[in-house]
């Protein structure tokens, strides 16, 4: 006899009738599952949904499965009070250093140049010896010159004394007026050779003065483009050098006319402007601060046409010579504000082309307008409408908030309900 075996395959149950309404899901960001409706709602789902019947039963299946309810707690969020304060805020406006004065050295006279007594870059005094041009003809030129004023000097001495004596004959009527009226025009032609010889002397001596080139001022040597030997002139394309003088240092930057305009309404006048403006700082080229802080000397009274712009000039003490003429920056021009209502730039959004934050109304999220000045200082925007001291906003996380998201601020008291105590039975 065959022994039959019956073979009994576990048969799934059918899930509840309700749960053909839900999937199961997960949550990526809690982890938790919870149900969500798919699109098998029959024709009576609202009447079962308001009944409360369906909701019951997802609460006994979840027990059943040994899942206990979980409430979701809300997000906190940090929070801001607004309020109003004084803001400095310094916009930066491109600029070009030059040294107090910026000579360029050109010779008075031409020759060949014997001897550079400077370097490059060294520094010097007012009146220091530069460069020594050939003297020797310069010398004999002026050797020239007080021979000639030596020689006017005897024809002036050799034409008194014919007048002198031409003057006696006369008052004896032994020569004629002619005679002694020529004898005095000699007279007055040696003088006026005389003149002549020794101002050709005092050239001369210029021009061998000229012959040693010095400085005019305090300050730096800059490149030295000609050296020993070579031939310079008045009209040379190069200087010889440029002295600068770097003890201060003039820095130039620009305003656009309408930064003119209300520069010169806030305070009244350009005058007051420049006595009420605050001192300015700088930027080198390599992005460093320099330690010194400068002050805005001079406005210019002429826009230029072609860039609509205005020049000031602010001057910066320079005592271990860290600035060079010819280098470039930018220049920090602070700018205050007074009683005024600022916001981090994180707190807020765009939409449109306009700014919004969240403002915190009865414990959600309510999304608000503000309108906001150009000037920033890269952190946070200065509020000139759509916020009034003492209401709060969120400070993070509005990228990713919504109209209406519940808001706990950080570090507030959560408030907890206690369970209450279930009665006991009475054996």
């Amino acid at each position: 006899m065959y022994r039959k075996v019956t073979k009994l395959f576990a048969r799934k149950r059918p899930a509840p009738r309700f749960l053909r309404y839900f999937c199961r899901t997960k949550s990526f960001l809690t982890g938790k599952y919870f149900f969500q409706s798919n699109n098998n709602q029959p024709k009576n789902y609202e009447a079962e949904v308001n009944s409360g019947s369906l909701v019951r039963k997802l609460h006994g299946f979840a027990v059943s499965c040994g899942q206990a309810p979980t409430a979701r707690g809300e997000a906190e969020y940090s929070v801001m009070t607004i309020s109003t304060s004084d803001v400095t805020i310094p916009s930066t406006h491109s600029a070009t250093i030059r040294g107090r004065q910026d000579i360029a050295i050109y010779p008075q006279v031409s020759g060949t140049i014997s001897k550079v007594c400077v370097k490059e870059g060294e520094v010097v005094r007012q009146g220091q010896l530069l460069f020594i041009i050939d003297q020797v003809p310069y010398k004999a030129a002026l050797q020239t010159a007080k021979a000639n004023v030596a020689a006017a000097e005897a024809s002036v001495a050799t034409a008194q004394l014919t007048y002198d004596s031409k003057k006696e004959l006369f008052a004896k009527n032994v020569v004629s007026q002619f005679d002694l009226q020529t004898s005095q025009n000699n007279l007055l032609t040696a003088k006026s050779q005389l003149a002549q010889a020794e101002a050709q002397l005092v050239n001369a001596a210029n021009n061998l003065s000229y012959t040693e080139v010095k400085s005019p001022s305090n300050g730096v040597v800059g490149v030295l483009p000609y050296r020993v030997g070579a031939l310079v002139s008045a009209s040379i394309p190069q200087p010889l050098t440029t002295v600068s003088d770097n003890s201060d240092m003039y820095v130039y930057f620009s305003l656009t006319e309408n930064q003119l305009l209300d520069l010169t309404r806030e305070y009244g006048s350009m005058d007051k402007a420049l006595a009420a403006l605050p001192n300015v700082q700088l930027v080198l080229n390599d992005g460093s601060l320099y330690s010194q802080e400068g002050r805005i000397e001079s406005i210019s009274g002429v826009i230029d046409t072609s860039t609509g712009s205005v020049q000031l000039r602010a001057v910066f003490p320079n005592p271990g010579r860290l600035l060079h003429s010819g280098s470039s920056g930018n220049v920090l021009l602070p700018h205050i504000y007074k009683n005024v209502v600022t916001v981090p730039q994180v707190a807020t959004f765009e939409l449109q082309d306009k700014k919004f934050v969240y403002k915190v109304e009865n414990g959600v999220a309510t999304s608000q307008n503000i309108t906001v000045s150009p000037q920033s200082d890269g952190k946070n925007f200065i509020v000139t409408a759509g916020l009034t001291p003492g209401e709060v906003i969120v400070t993070e996380g509005v990228g990713l908030m919504r109209e209406g998201t519940p808001i706990k601020p950080k570090g507030a008291a959560t408030t907890a309900t206690a369970p209450a105590e279930q009665p006991t039975k009475e054996q």
